[in-house]
C-alpha cells in the first residue's frame, strides 16, 4: 500500500512501512546545505522526527534552522553529540548544561581534580567532529521508569534519577548512541550527521561555549558572543540558587513537599529587593536624571520601574513615571514593511524627534507637555499632560526600546542611566536539560494574557513567534548597553505558574498549529510539584505583576 507524503506542498507516494526520511529523499529535499535541510517535521501541530513511519495519507511543515522548533532539534543533537564526546573521553565527568548567551551555550565541566584546559577542549571538539562524520543513527527506545532510574543511578547520573522519581507516567524515551543512553525531551535528528556546524570554544578551564550556525545564515558558523553583563548576571542567579539550595527541579519539588518552598519565597524576595536596593544607590552615585528602564516581554518592567521608585524614595527622592508607549505615532501614519504588515515593536513607530526634544528640555528643568497615547483610538490624545521636573525628581521612562541608543542622542550623557531587566532562570531540570528563559516568560505572559484579558492559550501562543522577532532585533542587541541588569526570575515561579495554565495547555489538541509550543511547556511543566503560596507573596513582588495583586496597579 503506498501513502500520499504532502511536504510543504510537494506530494510523493511513499510505500508503507517507510519513513519521512525516505519520502525526503524522494522528493529530493535531502540538502545538503543547513539553510534548506529538514531537520524534523510537523505534522498537525505535533513534531516528529524524520525517522517516524506515517501509517496514513500526511501533510506535513518540515522544520528547519530557520524554524524556532527546528533550532530546538538541532542544539538538542548536537548537545547530544557533545555529551557523547566527553563520555568517551572522561566516563566519569559531570557536564552540566547552564544557560544560553546569544547562538552558544555555557556548559561546565568537573571530574574530581581533573582540570579541563584548553587542551581538552580540542580533544572533545575532535572526538564531536569524528562522531558527526560517522553519521551515528540516534536510536530512541521506550523503558520503564524503574528501569530508567536504575540505569542513571548506575551511570552516575543521579541528577536524572532523582528527577525521573517526579515523572507522572510510568515510562521514559531514550536516545542512544556508542553505548551512551540520555534524553533531552523533545525530537532530534535522524543521526549525527545533520549538526555539521558547530565550534567549542574553551571559555576558562572548565567551562566551554558550545557555538552553533546563525540563526539567519545557517550554513555559517555565529560569533562568540561578548555579554560580560549577561554572564554576570547569570552567575549571580546560580549564586542564588546555590544560596537557596534550588538548582534543579528535584530541589524545587522537594522544597514544595517538605513545605520549605516557603522560605525560599522569603529568601528569593529578599534577594530582589537588595538588588533593587543596589541599583537604586548607583543611580544616586551618578546624579542621573532620567532612568532608562527595558527588558522583553514579561520580564517585569512595570514592577520593576515601581520597585526602583520605592527604594529612590527611600533616598528623599520623589521619582515621576514615564511610559515609551504615549510615543507612539498614531497608528494611520505608521508605513508598512516591506511585507506590506505594520511592525509594531519597530522603533520608527515611536515619535523619536518628541522623545528627544522633551526629554532634554526635561533634564534641563523646562516645563514640557507630553503626550499620551489613546490605544482605543490608536491615536495620540489631542492634549497631553504638563510635565516639570523639580531637583528631586528624576524620570523612570519604561519601555521596550528604552536602552536604544537612538533614543537619547543629543541628551547629556551623564544624566543618563540605564536599567535592563529579564527572568534569566538558571533552574534546570537536570544536567542536561535547561529550562530556557523563554519558556519562563511564555508561562508568564499565558498566566497574564488569561488572567487579565481573557485570552486562551492559543491567542498567545500565536503571538509569541511576533514578540520573540522583535526581542532579537529590538531589545536583546543593545542589553549590554545597560548600567545596570536585574535579573527578576524566581526561583519558585513555575510552581505557582503552573495550576493556572496547566489544564489549559493540555486542552490545546494536536490540530492546533501552536500544539508543539504547548506541548514543549506541558513537558517541563510535568515534572514541577504546585504549590499553594500565594499568601507568601509579597504584594510588591515581580509575580504579582502576572498572577495579580499587585498593590502598585491599585488606584
Amino acid at each position: 500500500m503506498s501513502l500520499n507524503m504532502n511536504m510543504d506542498g510537494k506530494t510523493v507516494s511513499l510505500q508503507s512501512g517507510k519513513t519521512i526520511l525516505d519520502a525526503l529523499r524522494m522528493a529530493e529535499l535531502d540538502s545538503i546545505s543547513l539553510a534548506e535541510r529538514p531537520l524534523a517535521a510537523q505534522i498537525a501541530g505535533e513534531v516528529f522526527s524524520l525517522n517516524f513511519t506515517p501509517n496514513k495519507d500526511t501533510v506535513m511543515h518540515l522544520l528547519r534552522y530557520g524554524d524556532e522548533m527546528g533550532r530546538r532539534v538541532y542544539e538538542r543533537t548536537l548537545q547530544f553529540v557533545f555529551i557523547v564526546a566527553v563520555r568517551k573521553l572522561y566516563p566519569t565527568a559531570r557536564v552540566w548544561v547552564r544557560y544560553s548567551l546569544g547562538s552558544g551555550l555555557f556548559i561546565t565541566l568537573s571530574d574530581g581534580d581533573k582540570v579541563f584546559t584548553q587542551e581538552e577542549t580540542g580533544r572533545i571538539e575532535t572526538e564531536m567532529r569524528l562522531l558527526v562524520r560517522k553519521g551515528l543513527p540516534l536510536a530512541r527506545r521506550r523503558i520503564s521508569i524503574k528501569e530508567a532510574v536504575e540505569f542513571f543511578e548506575k551511570d552516575g547520573q543521579q541528577d536524572k534519577a532523582d528527577l525521573l522519581k517526579w515523572r507522572r507516567f510510568s515510562y521514559f524515551d531514550v536516545y542512544q548512541a556508542e553505548g551512551h543512553m540520555d534524553y533531552f525531551y523533545g525530537e532530534m535528528t535522524p543521526d549525527t550527521s545533520y549538526v555539521d556546524v558547530f565550534r567549542l570554544k574553551h571559555v576558562w578551564d572548565g567551562a566551554v561555549m558550545l557555538m552553533m550556525p546563525r540563526t539567519d545564515a545557517p550554513d555559517v558558523l555565529a560569533e562568540c558572543p561578548d555579554l560580560p553583563k549577561l554572564h554576570s548576571v547569570f552567575h549571580q542567579s546560580d549564586e542564588w540558587g546555590r544560596l537557596m539550595k534550588c538548582d534543579t527541579v528535584h530541589q524545587l519539588n522537594t522544597a514544595v513537599e517538605s513545605g520549605s518552598i516557603r522560605e525560599l519565597v522569603r529568601i528569593n524576595e529578599v534577594l530582589h529587593q537588595r538588588r533593587y536596593a543596589e541599583v537604586a544607590d548607583k543611580i544616586l552615585e551618578k546624579g542621573a536624571k532620567a532612568i532608562m528602564l527595558a527588558g522583553p516581554s514579561s520580564s517585569g518592567k512595570t514592577t520593576s520601574a515601581h520597585r526602583l521608585a520605592t527604594q529612590l524614595r527611600v533616598h528623599g527622592l520623589d521619582p515621576v513615571m514615564l511610559s515609551l508607549d504615549d510615543y507612539y505615532i498614531d497608528r494611520d501614519k505608521i508605513l508598512p514593511d516591506e511585507n506590506g504588515e505594520i511592525d509594531l515593536e519597530n522603533i520608527n513607530t515611536l515619535d523619536i524627534p518628541r522623545f528627544k526634544q522633551d526629554l532634554a528640555a526635561l533634564i534641563r528643568g523646562e516645563e514640557v507637555e507630553v503626550p499620551e497615547f489613546d490605544f482605543k483610538t490608536a491615536r495620540r490624545a489631542p492634549e497631553g499632560r504638563m510635565l516639570h521636573l523639580r531637583e528631586d525628581q528624576p524620570l523612570i521612562i519604561e519601555g521596550i526600546h528604552g536602552l536604544n541608543p537612538q533614543l537619547v542622542e543629543g541628551v547629556d550623557e551623564s544624566k543618563i542611566f540605564r536599567v535592563y531587566v529579564s527572568a534569566l532562570t538558571t533552574l534546570n531540570l537536570d544536567d542536561h536539560n535547561r529550562i530556557r528563559t523563554t519558556d519562563i516568560r511564555i508561562l508568564r505572559r499565558l498566566v497574564r494574557d488569561y488572567k487579565t484579558r481573557n485570552a486562551s492559550m492559543e491567542e498567545t501562543l500565536g503571538m509569541w513567534a511576533s514578540v520573540r522577532r522583535g526581542e532579537e532585533k529590538w531589545i536583546f542587541p543593545y542589553q549590554e548597553n545597560a548600567d545596570a541588569l536585574i535579573n527578576t526570575t524566581l526561583l519558585y515561579e513555575p510552581s505557582v505558574l503552573k495550576k493556572y495554565v496547566y489544564p489549559l495547555l493540555n486542552e490545546v489538541t494536536p490540530q492546533s498549529r501552536y500544539y508543539a509550543m504547548a506541548r514543549d511547556i506541558v513537558k517541563f511543566l510535568n515534572y514541577i510539584l504546585d504549590a499553594d503560596i500565594e499568601d507568601e507573596i509579597p504584594p510588591t513582588s515581580i509575580m504579582r505583576e502576572f498572577i495579580g495583586g499587585n498593590t502598585y496597579y491599585r488606584k
